[in-house]
């Protein structure tokens, strides 16, 4: 094959076990042979539209094997293919859209009010809509096509761009996150050399394929090794501990809120959880009261720290590295590295804090049409990572604050320059800061501070209505505080320490 990429995957696993169970949703199941087929024809179809090397397919849809058929399909035609958050609001959409410039927007037909948006709808993009019926949604715009004779063979080498995976910026605008072919792969193997998965790996898929997490440390390493990805459009507790038992399931991967929300069931203690072998996480650090709540049936959760521009994985704290080091973020992957630098940008001794910088295949060649960006990212090959950790004497991470703003909630990183944007779109804010506050349920919460304009009466009910549809619901703040005042520095630089220290706390909430 001249493909050498992502693309060529069904067809390299169709020659091995073309017979196995790829994909299951809602009971289907589909063949490595038939997603080889699916995929062709869907490649067929794109390229009679007009798609080729380097464009864009965007995606819009919830987890189905059509998305995952429509991910080959493009990169089997080497172009790029753009996962879109679906719980964005259209205008945020819209900035991406425009920003990436995709070709092809496909979507579900559940998503027809997003796409017929008028933010959305004003950039005039070609769109296909499908209804999602395990991986057949896509008949309409795939070509039926020979597969033994006709198949398409675009030369595609592992440094090409595979994928854009929007992150929200600091500035408070998203940033396109290159990651190529050879990222992708690097990231699998890290996978496999860690986890140990096997051809006979059953594994749920239950978060959104429009992270990093789910799709390139669950799915592609199953599709990978041969084993069967059960994909479930939404997760659902009691649903997912019931397809655990019927599905005799091996792997799962969930964050802090999932994996709460499981132990939580009412048939959590008398589940049959046998089958488990691997319970991934990624996100954000897990409590040690919930590890312990899993480590009571067993089930040793395998904690990470990653970031989409590694595709995600960094570094992992495997099932035998002890309890002695829960909390810890464990030791970086076979082929990553990573270092911590100290203040002055010297590499900082165990016990001492510092920015993590890493480097290896897995991380990101940039951003998308944004040099200036990809600039500041990286110290030669390292990415700076924003985050604060410490390695201990026995070379463990311990991952302790963000030199950035951003906070998790439910897995979902959220940028306080983005949300603070939107607020101030609203007449009676006159300034506003927003932070994330601890919350046993998202792991953060956003929480706004906000001085009204002279001569309003914003309230909390006001201001949160004016952010719904400006804004995904897991970025809108469950609280607003109306404070006189927000402190600054000499220059008049906002201090967000200083609102962390005043309004960060169960104290801090006077409205």
């Amino acid at each position: 094959m001249l493909d050498s990429g992502i693309g060529s995957w069904p067809a390299r696993r169709a020659r091995m076990t073309p017979g196995a169970r790829a994909f299951v949703q809602d009971d289907a199941a589909v063949t490595y042979a038939q997603v080889d087929r699916l995929v062709e024809a869907l490649a067929h179809g794109l390229r009679a539209r007009g798609v080729a090397a380097g464009d864009r397919v965007a995606f819009l849809g919830l987890n189905s094997v059509e998305l995952v058929v429509t991910l080959f399909a493009t990169a089997r035609l080497g172009a790029i293919f753009l996962p879109l958050n679906t719980r964005l609001a259209p205008p945020e959409l819209a900035w991406i859209l425009a920003d990436a410039e995709p070709v092809l927007l496909v979507h579900a037909d559940d998503f027809d009010a997003t796409v017929a948006a008028e933010p959305v709808a004003a950039l005039g993009l070609p769109s296909h809509r499908f209804t999602a019926s395990g991986g057949r949604g896509l008949d309409t715009l795939a070509e039926v096509a020979e597969v033994a004779g006709e198949r398409i063979d675009v030369e595609v080498g592992l440094g090409d761009v595979f994928m854009i995976q929007y992150t929200s910026g600091t500035s408070g605008r998203p940033k396109g996150v290159m990651l190529t072919h050879g990222n992708i792969a690097w990231n699998a193997f890290n996978l496999l050399v860690d986890v140990d998965l096997r051809s006979d790996e059953v594994a749920l898929v239950t978060a959104p394929l429009f992270h990093t997490a789910a799709l390139n440390q669950v799915l592609l390493p199953t599709f990978l090794k041969g084993g069967t990805s059960l994909i479930a459009a939404r997760f659902d507790p009691a649903s997912a501990i019931a397809t655990i038992e019927r599905e005799r399931v091996t792997l799962l991967f969930g964050v802090t809120s999932m994996y709460q929300a499981l132990a939580q069931e009412p048939t959590w203690a008398t589940a049959d959880l046998d089958s488990l072998r691997s319970a991934l996480s990624g996100g954000a650090p897990i409590p040690r009261t919930l590890l312990d709540t899993w480590q009571s049936r067993g089930l040793h959760i395998i904690q990470g720290y990653g970031l989409t521009e590694a595709s995600p994985g960094t570094t992992m704290l495997r099932a035998g590295d002890g309890l002695d080091k829960l909390g810890s973020a464990g030791t970086p992957c076979f082929f990553t590295d990573v270092r911590v630098v100290a203040p002055g940008n010297d590499e900082a001794a165990p016990g001492q804090t510092g920015e993590v910088h890493v480097s290896g295949p897995n991380v990101t060649p940039g951003y998308w049409r944004n040099e200036a960006a990809t600039e500041a990212a990286f110290d030669g090959p390292w990415l700076r990572t924003g985050d604060v950790a410490m390695l201990d004497d026995d070379g463990f991470l311990y991952v302790v604050d963000r030199v950035k703003d951003m906070f998790i909630s439910g897995g979902e990183n959220v940028y306080p320059a983005e949300v603070e944007q939107a607020i101030y779109t609203h007449h009676g804010v006159a300034e506003a800061a927003v932070i994330g506050v601890p919350d046993e349920r998202w792991g953060e919460v956003g929480r706004a501070v906000v001085v009204r304009r002279p001569g309003t009466a914003l309230t909390e009910s006001d201001l949160l209505e004016h952010l719904g549809g400006r804004l995904a619901r897991y970025k809108i703040p469950k609280v607003v505080v109306f404070v006189d005042e927000i402190p600054h520095n000499a220059s008049g630089k906002l201090l967000k320490s200083r609102v962390r220290e005043l309004y960060g706390t169960p104290e801090g909430t006077t409205r």
